[in-house]
């Protein structure tokens, strides 16, 4: 079986879930080809960004030269809750916005939208 394509292919790049067409219940990631539930869902593409739900830094043993980093629960502009790694800030908050990132190591990973003070907008 092959692994899960992650995102969609084109000038913009988004992370791609399976939908069922009946309900519309998104399940991420998509389902691999081969699996039987492939043939009953369709692709459909997530919304780049979203807003942490739940977070925790995780603070590695000295020893291992790793820095403290971040992993969290965003919830998508849409109905789907993911899990990854956050990025851009030392210390999240719950209701930052974040946006989905491609990541060499993790597939995707999550990045801080920093927001203008005049109007909460995202830049």
């Amino acid at each position: 079986m092959t692994s899960p394509t992650l995102w969609s292919n084109g000038d913009r790049q988004s992370l791609l879930a399976s939908r069922d067409p009946s309900t519309g219940e998104l399940m991420f990631p998509t389902f691999v080809e081969g699996s039987p539930l492939a043939e009953t869902h369709e692709a459909a593409q997530l919304p780049p960004d979203g807003v942490v739900y739940s977070y925790t830094v995780i603070h590695p043993n000295p020893k291992s030269g790793e820095l403290p980093y971040a992993l969290g629960y965003v919830d998508m502009d849409g109905p789907v809750r993911l899990f990854g790694r956050l990025r851009g800030k030392d210390r999240p908050q719950i209701g930052d916005r974040y946006r989905a990132v491609a990541d060499d190591a993790f597939g995707y990973a999550f990045e801080y939208v920093v927001q203008d003070a005049n109007n909460g907008g995202a830049q």
